[in-house]
């Protein structure tokens, strides 16, 4: 699809070091963004990503480490871009730990884990964000999901991520009622299995993963100025995967 003109416009993708979330922001790059590769301890990764970024086009690419479930971390990544980028323009939460077990067998600590890391982090980068945001006449947060979480898919294996998720997707919905009359537009992209996961199941929506490319042009779409009426959705990429299919 046609890229958006992001020139001027600073770009946060949290957990952008690696995996879904560095293409996501490599992606922004190509649109002429200044870009922020956020990490937790990935510091060598995310170096490499800011420079790969430089070399796609965006004029000016930093990193900043912050955990993103403490709101004084947050508080304090967000400052350091401000200082040197702006004010953030476009907020992808991407950030988000998941444990492939049963539930009795995940600790408590990963278990608070997952829920802090998707939903309270999406909640503070988003509460952090959106300060600037509300006064800006273009502002953009994308929220990264899991497809038919907002179906109440549950299962016993993973059962915190599929919670947090669906609460990432409530929260998306509430968002973006709430700016509604501003310059904000709030959405979710909602993968089901994706190039770089874990675990493939033995079956796969058309005989493969989701690339990185098939989330590249929903968040694209989101970023386009000219997609200003759309806000409060969630794109399934899920290749037409039916869960509760018999």
């Amino acid at each position: 699809m046609n890229a958006p003109d992001l020139s001027d416009r600073t770009v946060l993708v949290t957990g952008s070091a690696r995996g879904v979330g560095r293409e996501l922001l490599l992606a922004t790059a190509d649109c002429g963004a200044k870009t922020t590769v956020h990490y937790h301890t990935s510091a060598d990764a995310a170096r490499e990503v800011a420079e790969a970024a430089r070399e796609r086009g965006a004029p000016e690419a930093m990193t900043v480490q912050g955990d993103v479930t403490d709101p004084e971390s947050v508080d304090g990544l967000f400052a350091a871009v401000e200082a040197e980028l702006g004010d953030v323009d476009v907020l992808v939460n991407n950030v988000g730990d998941f444990a492939p077990a049963h539930w009795e067998e995940i600790e408590f600590d990963t278990w608070n884990r997952v829920l802090e890391t998707n939903l309270n982090g999406t909640y503070l980068c988003s509460k952090r964000a959106l300060g600037a945001m509300r006064e800006a006449d273009y502002a953009r947060i994308v929220n990264v999901g899991y497809a038919s979480s907002e179906k109440g898919l549950v299962s016993p294996k993973n059962f915190p991520y599929f919670v947090a998720k669906a609460g990432v997707l409530m929260f998306t919905r509430m968002l973006a009622a709430d700016t509604q009359n501003e310059g904000v537009t709030v959405n979710a992209i909602s993968p089901y299995v994706v190039e770089n996961s874990d675990e493939f199941p033995e079956e796969l929506p058309r005989d493969r993963p989701a690339s990185f490319e098939d989330l590249v042009n929903p968040l694209l779409f989101f970023l386009d100025p000219d997609s200003e009426y759309v806000s409060g959705e969630n794109v399934e990429v899920d290749g037409g995967w039916l869960p509760e299919s018999v």
